[in-house]
């Protein structure tokens, strides 16, 4: 533990056991946890149920440090984006999406990301980096505080999903530890149900995420056969359908009652054909399973185009007529490059052939 170290790199063991350290009581650090967490105070000399001692001790020793807002903007629907800035220049967003009855906070685990998805604008921007815990939990308890839940005491931030800019799997203590933070009683307190970690489909991290911290999995799958799919998400190659299929049902035999969400980004005329949708029910038959069909987000330089709304309401239609649960996502947040697949941030990328040779390592065995 470094002496001067950022305390919001810590989930809440790693801080009892900081506090211990300290000789003092490991209590301490649930009252941290609320002042920061659920008060919004980072001035430790403001923590008044704390010694004036440990205070002294905590303002010389220790930091609260958060990535910094360098830009706010709201779409005319409602959604919400940061650009938050980083140690080191590197940026990235962080959005909220408002609805009737719950809000969204949709969160990034890396600076860029080395994935290569074909069709995500987050994968042009190259990798730099993975986000540290502070990093994650940062973009939570700035968008809470831009967002007033401090001072009103209200739940505004009711679900948070991990399916902002890189694949949170390759980052796996440090989101973990993040997800600690957002489910414990005395930081965010919310239900494993409304945290959901989306996945490109990294299998190892799969079983260890089930048996570590089961909280809600998304699979970014948007194929349903291996040759397409090895085209539009390149970690298909190592991990193939059959293989993730299987840690799919692993994983929800863990949870019962529970299903995977399986998101479908629909691309004209790549895999949105009648032949495509009954492909996927074949896939998903023996999964609990719901079926996000995502509508393409352009971007610049994308190469893709979005199906027609007729084309996506037939596709649903086989789906869903196939049992499955299946809900065409409502486009949010495009006017400000908010929507899904559409983040972009601000990235000093690593060299190519040193990102995919990292992204090669991580995902083949050190999980």
């Amino acid at each position: 533990m470094n002496a001067a170290s950022n305390l919001l790199d810590l989930d809440p063991d790693a801080l009892r056991d900081h506090f211990l350290s300290l000789g003092e009581k490991p209590f301490r650090a649930g009252q941290l946890l609320k002042w920061v967490h659920q008060l919004g105070v980072t001035d430790f000399g403001a923590m008044t149920n704390l010694s004036r001692e440990l205070r002294q001790r905590l303002v010389a020793a220790s930091s609260l440090d958060l990535p910094r807002v360098v830009r706010d903007q709201q779409s005319a629907d409602g959604t919400r984006k940061w650009l938050l800035e980083l140690e080191g220049g590197d940026c990235i967003e962080t959005v909220f999406i408002p609805e009737e009855g719950r809000g969204t906070l949709c969160v990034s685990s890396q600076v860029g990301c080395p994935m290569d998805c074909s069709f995500c604008a987050t994968a042009k921007q190259g990798f730099n980096r993975n986000l540290t815990t502070a990093e994650i939990i940062g973009q939570l308890f700035v968008a809470a505080r831009e967002l007033g839940q401090f001072r009103s005491r209200e739940r505004i931030i009711t679900n948070v999903v991990l399916m902002g800019m890189g694949e949170p799997l390759l980052n796996f203590d440090a989101v973990v530890a993040a997800m600690r933070l957002m489910l414990d009683d005395f930081a965010y307190g919310l239900s494993r149900r409304r945290v959901t970690l989306s996945t490109s489909g990294l299998v190892p991290a799969i079983d260890r995420l089930r048996e570590v911290l089961p909280v809600s999995l998304a699979v970014s799958l948007h194929a349903p056969e291996d040759d397409l799919r090895s085209e539009l998400v390149p970690l298909n190659r190592t991990w193939p359908l059959a293989e993730l299929m299987e840690a799919c049902r692993r994983y929800a035999a863990a949870q019962p009652h529970s299903r995977i969400t399986f998101e479908y980004v629909l691309l004209e005329g790549v895999n949105d054909q009648p032949v495509h949708a009954r492909a996927l029910v074949r896939l998903l038959q023996e999964v609990p399973s719901k079926v996000n069909l995502i509508p393409f987000n352009p971007f610049p330089g994308a190469g893709y185009r979005r199906s027609r709304p007729e084309v996506v309401e037939r596709f649903r239609d086989i789906v869903a007529g196939a049992g499955l649960v299946t809900v065409t996502r409502r486009t949010r947040g495009d006017d400000i490059d908010a929507a899904c697949g559409q983040l972009a941030g601000r990235v000093t990328p690593r060299a190519r052939r040193h990102q995919q040779a990292n992204a090669a390592r991580l995902a083949g065995g050190n999980l």
